[in-house]
């Protein structure tokens, strides 16, 4: 059975096959645009590259770097829903809570879809990676192309660079890393705790990376 993935972020590779792909802004919905970030590229390469069979699922929430507002993420998820998505993926993180957000989780949640969302490895929570039921993911420099870290409860880490040609790794690709490794581990229609415990037990590492000062990882829009 096919995992159909949700992806909601600024495009994906010219001549990628989609099963669907809308542009969603305040709630509108239109006809998806270049890639012009090359963000949701990156993602959607990783979320494809592996052994798994994926027809992916596009929401474009923006086409310049950043998401337009919380409601067109909100509108992203539930297109993808809509679109029967099984699993929805969000590389990138808001920096407040907003309603309308957190009603398009629970609507994903209640139809049975997981959600993955990426998080700063450190620093201040983001949404929706912060609402409950969601799998948290940031990127792990232990980790190999095919590795995954539990770095506890239902927070992974994934490989940053798996991919020799991927660019822009961090938080962003280490969670698309992590939803690769769920695709690949997990027949289609997995619950929340099922992918959570089929991730931490096929973990490589257990635990948080040790790190230097530095700056948190990730994409974070207020």
């Amino acid at each position: 059975m096919r995992w159909r993935l949700g992806l909601v972020d600024s495009g994906a590779p010219p001549g990628l096959p989609l099963a669907a792909a809308g542009f969603a802004t305040d709630g509108a919905r239109g006809a998806v645009g270049a890639d012009a970030s090359g963000h949701g590229t990156r993602i959607a390469r990783v979320l494809t590259a592996g052994s798994a069979d994926v027809e992916l699922v596009l929401a474009q929430v923006f086409d310049c770097g950043r998401p337009s507002s919380a409601a067109a993420v909100a509108a992203g998820i539930d297109w993808c829903r809509a679109e029967g998505a099984q699993l929805v993926h969000l590389s990138l993180g808001l920096r407040f809570d907003r309603a309308p957000l957190a009603a398009a989780v629970g609507r994903a949640i209640a139809a049975g879809c997981l959600i993955v969302a990426a998080t700063p490895a450190r620093g201040a929570a983001v949404y929706p990676a912060a609402y409950a039921g969601v799998i948290r993911a940031t990127g792990d420099a232990r980790c190999a192309a095919d590795e995954i870290s539990h770095l506890g409860a239902a927070t992974f880490g994934g490989c940053v660079r798996p991919e020799p040609a991927t660019a822009g790794g961090g938080a962003s690709v280490g969670a698309a890393a992590v939803s690769r490794a769920l695709t690949e581990w997990l027949r289609p229609g997995a619950g929340f705790g099922e992918a959570v415990a089929a991730l931490a037990a096929r973990a490589r590492y257990d635990g948080p990376e040790r790190r230097g000062p530095a700056a948190p990882e990730g994409e974070q829009t207020s």
